[in-house]
């Protein structure tokens, strides 16, 4: 009997991964699931998956990998969707290639990694002429002489846990001492805030160590959150030819194969600043699928076959997408948005994020979550 090459999802419990595994599934590749346990199940729940392993830390996910597919006759591929995963699999990237077809860089130990530091991948937009908005790196407590507010505080490493919580943004130099007592690394990124009109995502993949470059999908957001991104999108074709050609030289420079997005601040007179690149399945990319590109398909196909990528692209129509559970407490449960109207765009979304008729076992375990964490509040309310 003819092996068959092994499609493998390496990540946390979160609709990321579970957007990838049903990606492989609906094209009929079951994934073997490595899943770092969460609050509750969910992309683990996915009717998609062949083989579960559920582990408590990346390690042993890890172990589990080289031990079981790590002696296979055609190299498994190997897809990660947060940025910890990812980081963890790039820093032993010597001792995977030979075993594995994953994220890398040049198929350099620590290269992906190096690039996640926001302070790199913002010098290295700079060099090939992106804008970006006026930055310093600092040691937490120092405040630049040119300084120019308001500003934004960022994590430089988008690997630590809970990473977005560094991020705060200041009106004057109190406001950055306040922040300064809460921000948990020893250094800062601060940049200048830009009072943003919408924001821009593309997602897309590159093989040929970062030389050949598709981008699949733009994604505008419906709602603006001041210091977060939106749940409720449109997503249409390819962006702007210009801003994909300077990307192209970053991503030939990193050397970068995988699955990427890449985000975009969009200011007040509609000028774009870059903001970073995320060398991993996006949050998102589910959306590309539902537009025709089916991002861990393509990817994976091209890395075997170049032909794939003269292939990949498919023109749509532009249509809406909404991680539903979420974008309910972004806006229904704040009151900025009447339930019903809620409703009627949530109805009119092509690309849902966990509603999947095809795949309802993520959203039964989601929702008994909820009722169970309901219960456990009035129980504890009448006790008291």
């Amino acid at each position: 009997m003819k092996e068959e090459r092994l499609y493998i999802e390496f990540g946390e419990e979160h609709y990321n991964p579970l957007g990838l595994i049903r990606s492989l599934g609906e094209a009929g590749y079951k994934s073997i699931a490595i899943i770092k346990r969460g609050q509750y199940r969910l992309a683990s729940k996915s009717k998609y998956i062949s083989k579960l392993h559920l582990v408590d830390t990346i390690e042993e996910g890890y172990e589990i990998l080289l031990r079981e597919y790590g002696h296979c006759k055609l190299k498994p591929f190997v897809f990660t969707t947060d940025d910890q995963i990812t980081s963890f699999l790039d820093t032993h990237c010597e001792e995977l290639q030979d075993h594995f077809i994953f994220y890398n860089a040049n198929l350099e130990n620590g290269r992906i990694t190096k690039y996640m530091d926001k302070n790199n991948i913002v010098e290295l937009a700079k060099k090939h002429d992106l804008n970006v908005a006026k930055s310093w790196e600092v040691s937490v407590g120092d405040i630049p002489k040119d300084i120019e507010y308001p500003v934004v505080t960022k994590a430089i490493c988008s690997t630590i846990d809970n990473w977005k919580a560094d991020s705060f943004i200041c009106d004057n130099e109190n406001d950055l001492k306040e922040a300064y007592k809460k921000i948990r690394g020893n250094r800062v990124l601060i940049q200048k805030f830009i009072h943003k009109k919408n924001e821009l995502c593309l997602d897309g993949y590159s093989i040929k160590k970062g030389t050949r470059v598709f981008y699949a999908i733009a994604s505008n957001y419906n709602n603006v959150i001041e210091n977060a991104y939106s749940n409720y999108m449109t997503v249409k074709n390819t962006y702007d030819k210009n801003i994909e050609e300077k990307l192209d030289k970053m991503f030939e420079e990193i050397g970068f194969e995988g699955i990427f997005s890449v985000e975009f601040l969009i200011d007040q007179n509609d000028d774009l600043y870059f903001l970073e690149i995320n060398f991993r399945n996006s949050t998102w990319s589910y959306a590309s699928t539902v537009a025709g590109m089916n991002l861990p398909v393509l990817w994976s196909s091209a890395m075997i076959d170049e032909k794939v990528f003269d292939q990949s692209y498919k023109k749509f129509d532009d249509f809406t997408a909404m991680a539903e559970f979420v974008d309910f407490q972004d806006r229904v449960k704040t009151k900025q948005i009447s339930f019903w109207k809620w409703f009627r765009q949530l109805r009119k979304c092509k690309c849902l994020y966990f509603l999947n008729a095809h795949d309802m076992n993520p959203i039964y375990s989601k929702i008994c979550n909820k009722l169970s964490k309901f219960v456990k509040r009035r129980k504890n309310k009448n006790e008291n």
